[in-house]
């Protein structure tokens, strides 16, 4: 059985944004949220738990999805890799350098590209674009 959901792009406004979008999709009857973490919602596609747990499949509506783009854009992106540099010894230094350098070259994954290729990775949701 299919699972029916819609995603609120306008709602979309930065990365904490677009998990609590996630969360009100589909943790909206858990008693626990997800926290933004790009493993975190590779996870939850899985299914299992949240508006996914009985269902094997999903169709996913993600409505102003070039606004949410724009939003997980170059700026966005950057930010959240810059902050991870300042957290030393917690995340690869030399990694995120490439990818920083990646961006500024104009060919670097935005966030807004990482999330749509956890999607991608994931064929029992169909991401619909609206």
């Amino acid at each position: 059985m299919t699972v029916f959901l819609q995603i609120e792009g306008t709602a979309i406004v930065d990365i904490p944004s677009l998990y609590a979008e996630i969360n009100r999709v589909f943790m909206a009857d858990e008693d626990w949220q997800l926290g933004p973490s790009l493993d975190a919602l590779d996870d939850l596609l899985y299914g299992g738990y949240g508006a996914l747990a009985g269902h094997e499949t999903a169709t996913l509506v993600w409505r102003d999805m070039d606004r949410s783009r724009e939003a997980l854009g170059l700026e966005t992106t950057r930010a959240w890799l810059e902050d991870k540099l300042r957290q030393p010894g917690t995340f690869n230094a030399e990694t995120i350098g490439r990818q920083l350098d990646a961006l500024q070259r104009g060919e670097g994954q935005t966030y807004f590209d990482i999330v749509m290729d956890i999607f991608a990775s994931h064929p029992n949701v169909a991401l619909l674009p609206a």
